[in-house]
């Protein structure tokens, strides 16, 4: 089957040759993470990200082992498959490619503005579609490759302090699921990788907790993450159960618990 295939030949491409990598959202922590990751194993990268001046101040710390890089705007999906032929280009094959980048908006301002939800959506659910369908189409090409898409615990239920960006986040999943099973056996594998909380600038301005995970952890499991034949994984682990208990939670029950239903 495709998974099987997929994995002996990613396990066959760290012994014999560098991995090259793909990094769309590079100047996230858990992005700039997994790349500290990939460059102790000697991975050759691109990296793709909105702020250049940020992207140049991380750049001298991977001693030319990024091969290019770009920055623009993800809200122009327009300019995505140019992107990724760029990186192909540059890389000549992509054996990995990370989808890191989205953005948490303000949710009661989301519920009073519609462009705040379009932006959202655009930011979280439609640029990340624009890369996937050039990343797909020369990933078949070439025959080979795993694209893993980090995505966030939050989409798999609707709760009142974030439902538009769940909404975002879970229509990614989703969208995920379809294209996996479309992929099966193309030797394309596709990872939903489904975040909880984790202590980065994106979350700077939110009282932290007990669940809220290290951007290093998780890192470390996003990379190992490819080796295996588990396609949709929750990091950490626990959020696996947590959330299966959320997701059946019936409605009486669900609205009496104020930590999952209040603001």
């Amino acid at each position: 089957m495709q998974s099987r295939y997929a994995l002996k030949w990613l396990i066959h491409t760290e012994k014999v040759k560098r991995l090259n990598i793909l990094i769309i959202g590079a100047n996230s922590a858990v992005a700039q993470a997994a790349a500290s990751r990939w460059a102790a194993r000697g991975a050759r990268m691109y990296w793709l990200a909105r702020n250049s001046d940020k992207l140049q101040r991380r750049l001298a710390e991977f001693d030319g082992q990024v091969a290019g890089w770009q920055c623009f705007d993800f809200t122009e999906p327009g300019r995505a498959a140019a992107a990724v032929d760029a990186a192909f280009d540059r890389l000549g094959t992509i054996d990995i490619a990370l989808i890191a980048h989205g953005q948490l908006p303000d949710q009661q301002a989301s519920e009073h503005d519609i462009e705040l939800v379009e932006k959202a959506v655009m930011d979280n659910l439609t640029s990340a579609i624009a890369f996937l369908l050039p990343l797909t189409r020369r990933m078949q090409q070439q025959g080979h490759g795993s694209i893993g898409v980090i995505t966030s615990v939050a989409g798999d239920r609707g709760r009142p302090r974030n439902f538009t960006y769940a909404a975002a986040k879970g229509g990614l999943s989703i969208y995920l699921q379809g294209l996996r099973s479309a992929l099966w056996h193309s030797g394309v594998a596709v990872y939903t990788f489904r975040l909880g909380p984790v202590d980065t600038p994106m979350t700077a301005s939110h009282e932290k907790n007990f669940s809220f995970a290290d951007s290093g952890r998780v890192a470390d499991a996003i990379v190992q993450a490819f080796n295996h034949r588990r396609y949709d994984i929750y990091i950490p682990g626990f959020w696996r159960w947590v959330m299966l208990l959320v997701r059946h939670m019936p409605e009486w029950l669900f609205q009496r618990l104020k930590f999952l239903s209040a603001r």
